[in-house]
């Protein structure tokens, strides 16, 4: 059973448009989609209802806030299992290193996106928060050197 909502091409729009500036008001996305900001503004109401828009975040530069430095960690957890998984995650989650967290398959079982202030601040990281649980067997380090942002989420094309 698919999860997807039917969206037209005006909330595809809508999407595409909120994507680029979350910012942009129900007058100007009213006027660049074609339609009345009531409309814009109850396809909007709808589209979050629905669960396709899930919120608005703020991005902040890492760097500006001294954490310059940004790396991916492929973790290992030994043994896998459902009791270690849930604090596991919580503790890594509630770190402010943390950017993002990733549950795997494969080798690795989790990719963890961190920012921190500079290679000793990464090496404390990996040794005081990661390596020295019982439950994470291995740590991999790949430090990211740029990173871009890509373009909007919207469905897939019809065939």
């Amino acid at each position: 059973m698919s999860d997807s909502v039917a969206l037209d091409p005006v909330d595809l729009q809508i999407l595409r448009l909120l994507q680029n500036d979350a910012r942009t008001t129900y007058r100007e996305l009213a006027a660049e989609v074609g339609v009345a900001a009531s409309t814009c503004l109850d396809r909007v109401a709808r589209l979050r209802r629905s669960g396709v828009i899930l919120g608005d975040q703020l991005r902040l530069d890492p760097a500006k806030l001294g954490r310059g430095l940004q790396a991916l960690l492929l973790v290992q957890v030994r043994p896998h299992r459902r009791e270690l998984i849930g604090p596991f995650v919580d503790r890594i989650r509630s770190l402010p290193e943390s950017r993002a967290l990733f549950h795997l398959t494969g080798p690795d079982d989790y990719l963890v996106q961190v920012a921190v202030a500079d290679a000793a601040d990464l090496q404390r990281l990996v040794l005081d928060e990661f390596t020295s649980r019982r439950e994470v067997a291995r740590v991999d380090t790949r430090l990211i050197f740029q990173q871009w942002e890509c373009g909007p989420l919207l469905p897939p094309a019809p065939n």
